[in-house]
């Protein structure tokens, strides 16, 4: 079968042997699988390794065989794919044993993939192919952080550094489920009308004066993946009191901040990172409640998946950039 994969320090297109399905598992045809910003950077960790591995975390499509003892799923069932692996129950942290898949396990950039029938959900019917294949992921993160970790409640106001990624989408439009007033930032003005389409509130200029632009506002809750960038203008924005919520750091892993400025203005700084199968079921259950569709920015073939892989770098996408893995 045809798959994407890291082999002697390359990304490259390559036959691999087809999966079968072991006692548990099942074996999954994949439709769609998402692109996120992880898969990116997985060469550096990789390194020269000889031996080819199959990336990629997001995906759905048709279950094609099973293995031994499966009972839940049955051949022809439309199903998303679950990336978190071995996080069942919500909890403060991921257990000891939480993975990614996509490494080291082999991933969704494939035509097939065997994979265990626990990281297997019912596809929602009200998405596409495309939509259900980007979803689990930046939506399962996004939902963590605004929910689980941000408390996020109906009125509250909500700040995001940044609009175009598929999480922020995401942030966008839950919060927006939610009862909540959305503020965006963004450096271009195509993403942050793209932003307001789908529920924003406010959007600002990246490069504008946030605390002139927002006054008058009274931000509750901010979600930040830039890191080093934003950080401390965040904070400037932000509520006494009020929440920070870190999934991720784009920009700089390390950022320096006054400690007495923080403690004395009593802020909640909370880390978070994927989410639990129980936290992605009640997110499944949201949107569909909702009638919500994943952005989706543009779908590439698996044939032209490094092509995908330069374009989400260059950081221009409004949404997912998705992978057609077959038809």
């Amino acid at each position: 079968m045809k798959a994407f994969v890291m082999e002697a320090g390359q990304y490259k297109l390559k036959d691999m042997p087809e999966p079968t399905a072991q006692a548990g598992d099942v074996v999954v045809k994949i439709r769609d699988a998402g692109i996120n910003r992880r898969d990116l950077g997985l060469l550096k960790r990789y390194g020269d390794n000889p031996e080819a591995l199959i990336i990629g975390s997001d995906g759905a499509g048709v279950v094609e065989s099973l293995g031994e003892g499966v009972t839940d799923f049955e051949i022809g069932d439309e199903v998303i794919i679950n990336p978190g692996l071995r996080w069942e129950h919500n909890s403060d942290a991921p257990p000891e044993g939480f993975d990614i898949l996509g490494m080291p396990d082999h991933g969704t950039f494939a035509e097939k993939i065997a994979i265990s029938a626990q990281q297997l959900e019912k596809k929602p019917v009200h998405l596409s192919w495309e939509e259900a294949g980007g979803l689990a992921l930046p939506a399962l993160t996004g939902y963590r952080a605004l929910f689980t970790k941000g408390q996020l409640k109906k009125g509250d106001t909500l700040f995001i550094p940044g609009a175009g990624s598929g999480v922020a989408t995401f942030l966008i439009q839950f919060a927006k489920n939610a009862g909540a007033t959305v503020i965006v930032t963004s450096r271009s003005e195509e993403k942050l009308a793209q932003a307001k389409e789908i529920g924003a509130d406010i959007a600002i200029s990246t490069d504008s004066d946030w605390v002139k632009e927002l006054e008058g506002q009274t931000i509750d809750l901010v979600i930040d993946s830039v890191g080093g960038a934003t950080f401390n203008r965040s904070l400037e924005v932000l509520k006494k009191g009020g929440r920070i919520v870190i999934f991720g750091a784009t920009t700089a892993d390390n950022v320096d901040f006054n400690l007495r400025s923080f403690f004395y203005g009593q802020y909640q700084l909370f880390g978070s990172t994927m989410g639990s199968r129980e936290e992605l079921r009640d997110m499944i259950q949201q949107i569909e409640q909702h009638d919500t569709h994943p952005v989706i920015d543009r779908v590439f073939s698996l044939d032209e998946a490094r092509e995908a892989f330069d374009y989400l770098a260059e950081g221009k996408q409004f949404g997912k950039v998705v992978l057609r893995a077959s038809e």
